[in-house]
């Protein structure tokens, strides 16, 4: 209990007045995400991507959480099929049947918003990748749901882990959801797992980037060379949703809103 506090005391609770400076740099995230998932198609370059999204955030005037931050070279993280996470921007061709998770981050009047997706990519995405895209999703939004005051943060780990499971899917474990706001990642960490150590409860205010990770095999992951770029050890392939929460009385107020991607009954997906 006292390790449990301690955390809780460590993790940012914001006002009205800054939460809706969170929702505009929220808006402005969900904005650019959704803008970059218009131009994806068949035969376009990841570097194509990321010039794109420069020029976003310059159409946008606002600061770009991820260019930069700890030496990171993209304007956003580009990942490709077996690529989880930190995807960078360059050769690679996007070919029908891929998917693409596109994670990206603004920062307005000092604020942050972090949002991800993943997209098919073309006419032709197995049933099996789109199913993984729904589930991913999905999970998202059960952990959305459990993001309550007064529930503990095991409660949104939990609902994401046994929404999952089922579906015989890796929950990755090496990286994680956190808080978010005057800076890109604050406490807590917020795994897609049960993990073995104590959670806090949750207050209203809080501010949650949920952002489930998941593959069609293992859970274990590898980083490549460039020192960011992650895959799966196993090469399977993987899909990456988040949103930037604010914990609420009745569950998680979405801050980067945007339209579904996959609805899990579209392919007879049992919710």
């Amino acid at each position: 209990m006292p390790a449990d506090k301690t955390m809780a005391d460590r993790i940012p609770v914001r006002n009205p007045n800054e939460i809706s400076k969170l929702r505009k740099a929220g808006e402005v995230s969900a904005r650019i995400l959704m803008e970059l998932q218009s131009i994806i198609r068949p035969g376009i370059t990841t570097k194509e991507i990321d010039d794109y999204a420069a020029e976003l955030f310059r159409r946008e005037k606002c600061g770009n959480a991820f260019f930069g931050y700890a030496g990171y070279p993209g304007q956003l993280c580009i990942s490709v099929n077996e690529e989880v996470v930190h995807g960078i921007g360059g050769p690679r061709v996007l070919r029908d049947g891929d998917i693409v998770s596109l994670d990206a981050g603004a920062i307005v009047d000092g604020w942050y918003g972090d949002n991800a997706l993943t997209v098919g990519v073309g006419e032709h995405v197995s049933v099996e990748a789109r199913r993984l895209m729904a589930v991913t999703e999905e999970a998202l939004f059960r952990g959305i749901e459990q993001a309550k005051q007064g529930n503990s943060l095991m409660d949104v780990c939990g609902a994401i882990e046994d929404y999952v499971r089922p579906f015989g899917f890796g929950i990755v474990r090496d990286f994680v959801g956190h808080g978010v706001g005057r800076h890109l990642h604050e406490e807590p960490q917020i795994p897609n797992y049960r993990p073995n150590y104590p959670l806090p409860r949750l207050k209203r205010g809080m501010i949650l980037a949920i952002e489930p990770m998941i593959t069609l095999g293992s859970y274990r992951v590898r980083v490549l060379e460039d020192d960011w770029t992650t895959i799966t050890a196993d090469g399977s392939w993987s899909a990456h949703f988040e949103h930037t929460v604010a914990v609420g009385s009745r569950g998680g107020e979405i801050l980067t809103e945007r339209p579904r991607i996959a609805l899990p009954e579209q392919l007879g997906i049992t919710m």
